[in-house]
């Protein structure tokens, strides 16, 4: 169903302004406060940081909110409980990933373990808080290398414009902290990869995924026609799926 653009805000104001003076029929610009006012849905594109205050506001007016910096929920917890509390819709698009719906029917029953296996270009790591805070350098890389190995709560705290498709899986799953991540440089690796591996009562589940990179190459075309479904989704009645 078609879902109308209320307008935009932005971190920079004018930077906004100069992007929507290059698109045909753009919509208007707001301050964060007059969108809020006039939308029914505010979509988060603006990265981590602005998510907890962007969230309290929007559910403080009581509107709904839909966050594509999913890793940024993993250490803010109470919004989840502050968007039931005011009865607003906190919506997560699947992203980059595919296959909630089996992850999310399993673990109504017993899981053993998620792991998820992330391959990525170098360059789409490049500036990782992770790899700077570790002296891991990977100009030059010439074979594959495992850069992290850890929790997905982890994952996302070093790899924040890289690894949203964990923080994603780790909510639908068994949670942040017992969601196994790995991510490896791949050097002449053309697309970005996930594999995800469900062990549990059900048996097993595995989710192999080879995105095309966006404009963006720290994430995929996949990413981006995730939010726009789940935009179509969020105002359309009829459901399919988990």
């Amino acid at each position: 169903m078609p879902a109308p653009l209320a307008g935009v805000a932005s971190r920079d104001e004018a930077k906004a302004r100069a992007y929507l003076g290059t698109l045909q029929g753009a919509p208007p610009y707001f301050s964060l406060t007059e969108l809020i006012s006039r939308s029914s849905l505010l979509v988060e594109a603006a990265g981590g940081a602005a998510v907890p205050e962007l969230a309290r506001s929007a559910f403080a007016a009581g509107k709904d909110l839909m966050v594509i910096s999913a890793g940024a929920l993993l250490d803010h917890p109470a919004l989840f409980e502050e968007a039931r509390r005011r009865n607003c819709r906190l919506l997560v698009p699947s992203g980059a990933i595919a296959g909630l719906d089996g992850i999310k029917s399993a673990c109504e029953g017993q899981v053993e373990r998620v792991t998820m296996t992330t391959r990525k270009p170098p360059r789409a790591l490049e500036g990782a808080p992770y790899l700077r805070q570790h002296g891991i350098a990977l100009a030059g890389l010439t074979e594959e290398r495992e850069v992290f190995r850890g929790s997905a709560r982890e994952a996302c705290r070093g790899f924040p414009e890289n690894v949203n498709v964990s923080a994603a899986v780790s909510l639908a799953g068994i949670g942040p902290d017992r969601t196994e991540i790995r991510i490896l440089a791949v050097p002449g690796l053309t697309r970005n990869s996930h594999d995800v591996e469900i062990v549990g009562e059900f048996g097993e589940l595995r989710i192999s995924i080879r995105n095309v990179p966006s404009e963006n190459p720290r994430t995929g075309k996949l990413a981006a026609l995730s939010i726009v479904r789940s935009i179509r989704q969020a105002f359309d009645p009829v459901r399919i799926g988990t």
